[in-house]
């Protein structure tokens, strides 16, 4: 049965210990956007984040910002493709102590390993809903490496029910991506079986 969760960091793993492939995910708190160039940084060239992670949320999103006068505002934010960090994410995880990673689509089987090792949990945020991202964004906190670009930079992130996401790997280490694959593939050889009948 499906169940509705709200969480708010810092997330420690009796947090989510209860929150389960398919339900529903709101995150209030700390977060933090980290694409591509910043798994990179951490995982390849082993730089250490900037700020401590441990038991924040990561999002995987390269927002649309814009400044005004000394501060900067979010125009838009929503997720990017997540299994372009499938190779990174695991050791990212285990590295930086971060409990919920937010993006779009699923990730594989080294980052649900990675999640059931380090109690992590993976959601994902509906795409094409930038707005309604935006719209949970209370306050831009800071901003670290915008030499990297305002989409790869690290946008620390006060957020307010950012959702609803999708729960689609708990900290038990269950995919969603393989439960729904085995489902479509029983699906497939019954219509095959028709067919060839």
């Amino acid at each position: 049965m499906t169940r509705i969760h709200s969480i708010r960091t810092p997330i420690n793993s009796d947090d989510i210990v209860d929150v389960n492939v398919g339900d529903i995910l709101y995150v209030s708190g700390i977060i933090v956007t980290a694409r591509d160039a910043i798994h990179k940084k951490v995982v390849k060239e082993g730089i250490e984040p900037p700020i401590n992670l441990r038991e924040l949320a990561l999002f995987h999103a390269g927002p649309i910002v814009r400044r005004i006068g000394n501060e900067w505002k979010i125009v838009s934010i929503g997720p990017t493709t997540s299994m372009r960090m499938e190779p990174y994410e695991a050791e990212f995880i285990e590295r930086t102590g971060v409990r919920v990673i937010i993006g779009k689509g699923f990730m594989g089987e080294k980052t649900a390993k990675a999640c059931m090792e380090h109690k992590c949990i993976v959601a994902l945020f509906p795409g094409g809903c930038g707005a309604l991202g935006a719209k949970a964004v209370k306050k831009i906190i800071n901003v670290y490496w915008l030499d990297l670009g305002i989409p790869e930079a690290m946008w620390i992130l006060e957020v307010e029910n950012l959702g609803p996401m999708i729960v689609t790997i708990d900290s038990k280490g269950r995919n969603l991506y393989n439960e729904l694959r085995q489902v479509i593939e029983v699906g497939k050889r019954k219509v095959l079986e028709e067919l060839t009948r």
